[in-house]
């Protein structure tokens, strides 16, 4: 089988698509004989803010010497941007072979599509004699099946309203599920101290060792020494950490001032890894501007209407918190036209809080439906945007938005595409890309 037909069958071989639980999970993991890795690991959980901070730890990783290797979900083009081996997408080979290594070994155990993922990276990464592994939690942290593995650090970004029927309706019941990938007398770092009781409850029943946001490390950005050649030469990034101070720093190449926050946690979570050496500057410069991250208010530049190029934003801001992010973002990037949304959110998400959200950083809403089980129709979701959303033009798949879109922006306007990596992605292919790396290649050359 070719890896399209090898993921079509994992759809099909257990029952739910997620189904959350690690017994399933281990029994295939410890046939395989990877529960317990050759190479260090650093898990990274949060509601929002995961993707981020593991782009830079990977990069901050490999400028410091080590080999090093991602995983991370859902993607957005290509199946192998799931997993990276010093830097590059696994090949269809590597992943194939480790599915029928996986079906070879797990016998009459079913698994969801996320934990054959898992899996698959964990076996990429012993054959490819990782040093470190930094993989991203897919759905809470307790039964995820990233958590089959002990993290030496354990990475905790933020805690926020998502998944609330899986992980809970309260902050807490939230923030306990997160705080499951921590492990006892381990690092737990806190990429914010504005979490929940139960995070700082788990932390002190496994005699953790908490590294919290603005306490055990911090960040600044300030007027710049003028030694560091960026686009940005106004504003130098300043890090506080754990064992030492390092200023005169570029911005991060990822947009938005929540970066600065990615990127200082990612700099706790080096620190803090038994082992690690002293921060070097050279190491944190070059992993500041090489991290790159589709679909993370990925800024693009297309013909419109007129003369002038149209700015296009991707960003896959798909519940509460990620929509007030976004809507800041906006805000701090003003532009002399209007903004046109183009929205496609699934149907389990809370539409309505996205909504009131970005209610007053967009002007025009176009309105796409969803495909799949989880998703609606466009009049479905302009329903339930009503109250917060006046008048949305209506399409039936996000290429049909975009189409819109470009049609309506006028030079001065920009294109907001966002609700769903499903919908980034379909951006993406509709602007004409077949790899997202590429997407953000060409347009900082």
């Amino acid at each position: 089988m070719n890896l399209a037909e090898w993921l079509e069958r994992q759809e099909s071989i257990h029952a739910r698509s997620i189904d959350l639980g690690l017994e399933r999970v281990a029994i295939v993991a410890q046939a395989l004989a990877v529960a317990r890795p050759p190479y260090r690991v650093i898990t990274v959980a949060g509601t929002n803010g995961k993707g981020s901070t593991v782009v830079h730890l990977e990069a901050l990783l490999r400028a410091a010497g080590y080999r090093a290797g991602s995983f991370t979900s859902p993607h957005l083009l290509r199946y192998n941007e799931r997993v990276r081996i010093a830097g590059v997408e696994a090949t269809d080979a590597e992943l194939i072979g480790a599915f029928e290594r996986i079906e070879r070994s797990r016998g009459a155990t079913t698994l969801t599509f996320f934990e054959y993922n898992t899996l698959a990276a964990l076996l990429v990464f012993a054959d490819a004699r990782m040093e470190v592994a930094v993989l991203e939690v897919g759905l809470g942290g307790r039964l995820d099946a990233t958590n089959v593995v002990d993290a030496d650090v354990s990475v905790l970004c933020s805690v926020g309203f998502d998944h609330r029927d899986w992980l809970g309706d309260t902050l807490d019941a939230i923030g306990a599920e997160k705080a499951g990938i921590f492990r006892e007398r381990r690092p737990a770092v806190l990429g914010t101290a504005d979490m929940p009781a139960s995070v700082f409850a788990a932390i002190e029943r496994l005699h953790a060792r908490p590294l919290v946001a603005g306490r055990d490390f911090s960040w600044s950005l300030e007027a710049g020494l003028g030694n560091v050649e960026t686009r940005r030469d106004a504003e130098r990034f300043t890090y506080r950490g754990l064992r030492a101070t390092v200023d005169d720093l570029p911005r991060p190449a990822l947009a938005g001032a929540i970066q600065l926050r990615n990127a200082a946690t990612a700099l706790a979570a080096f620190e803090a890894l038994p082992g690690s050496p002293p921060l070097a500057r050279e190491w944190i410069v070059r992993a500041l501007r090489s991290a790159q991250l589709p679909g993370r208010f990925q800024i693009l530049r297309r013909p419109g209407r007129g003369t002038e190029p149209v700015e296009w934003i991707l960003d896959v801001a798909h519940n509460e918190p990620a929509a007030q992010v976004l809507a800041e973002n906006l805000r701090a990037r003003p532009v002399s036209g209007g903004t046109i949304a183009v929205c496609s959110i699934l149907h389990d998400k809370d539409v309505e809080a996205i909504g009131r959200a970005l209610a007053t950083a967009i002007d025009e809403w176009i309105v796409c439906g969803v495909p799949g089980a989880r998703g609606s129709t466009a009049a479905e979701l302009a329903e339930r945007l009503a109250a917060t959303v006046r008048a949305p033009v209506l399409a039936e798949s996000v290429s049909e938005g975009c189409e819109r879109a470009r049609s309506r922006a006028r030079p001065g306007d920009r294109v907001v595409v966002f609700g769903s990596f499903a919908a980034v992605g379909s951006a993406l292919r509709w602007l004409g890309y077949t790899d997202a790396s590429t997407s953000l290649a060409r347009e900082s050359a």
